[in-house]
């Protein structure tokens, strides 16, 4: 089942707390969908009003934040062996190449990487393990963590949301364009046939005057 068609069947509060869970365990560094069910939730909540887009951005964000943080508290203690380990339990994602990506860039952009690692799918997972494995210092990793969660998830379901508004209105003003449009070539079809219609008997006088 499609995963918008699947939200649909899920009562708000659950929603607000799925998008949490999913993107707080992803930036912790488990590989999980988490922009997907995002992306989702804010078009869901575009059509719905069940739904509270302000509520739903909170809650992401305090997902990401809280899973960034704990991220980092455990690749602080677990060091690279904990790289290891996630390289054996998820090698499409922890592979050797990745994590020597992941840490170019960290080497290269520092606290940065954290920020704007938010908005790639690969280093959205790498960053909070990596950061503390790294041993970056805590204040330039929690500024970075926050800033990168409010804009990364406020600005996801912000963007999302006013999208699928905008979308729907424009659909909505489609089908009406749509119906005035069929009912004017009715109407036209309705007066060319009733004009024909009015000419066929003036024209059989003519016809039977010729016949005499």
């Amino acid at each position: 089942m499609h995963v918008q068609e699947w939200l649909e069947t899920v009562p708000p509060l659950a929603i607000y707390l799925l998008v949490g869970v999913v993107i707080g365990l992803e930036s912790l560094g488990i590989p999980l969908p988490g922009e997907i069910i995002l992306v989702s939730s804010a078009l869901l909540a575009s059509q719905h009003g069940e739904i509270d887009p302000v509520i739903l951005g909170a809650c992401a964000t305090a997902g990401a934040i809280v899973g960034d943080s704990i991220g980092y508290a455990i690749g602080r203690k677990g060091g690279r062996p904990l790289l290891a380990w996630l390289g054996g339990k998820f090698p499409r994602h922890f592979s050797e190449g990745h994590i020597a990506t992941a840490e170019r860039s960290f080497q290269k952009w520092g606290m940065w990487a954290v920020f704007f690692g938010r908005f790639v799918a690969l280093l959205r997972i790498f960053a909070g393990p990596l950061a503390g494995v790294l041993h970056m210092p805590y204040w330039k990793f929690l500024t970075a963590n926050v800033l990168g969660g409010i804009l990364w998830a406020g600005g996801t379901t912000a963007v999302i949301y006013y999208v699928g508004v905008v979308a729907e209105s424009w659909l909505k003003r489609f089908s009406w364009l749509g119906l005035v449009a069929a009912v004017l070539i009715g109407l036209t079809s309705f007066l060319i046939l009733k004009r024909k219609a009015k000419r066929a008997p003036s024209a059989e006088p003519e016809l039977v005057s010729a016949g005499e």
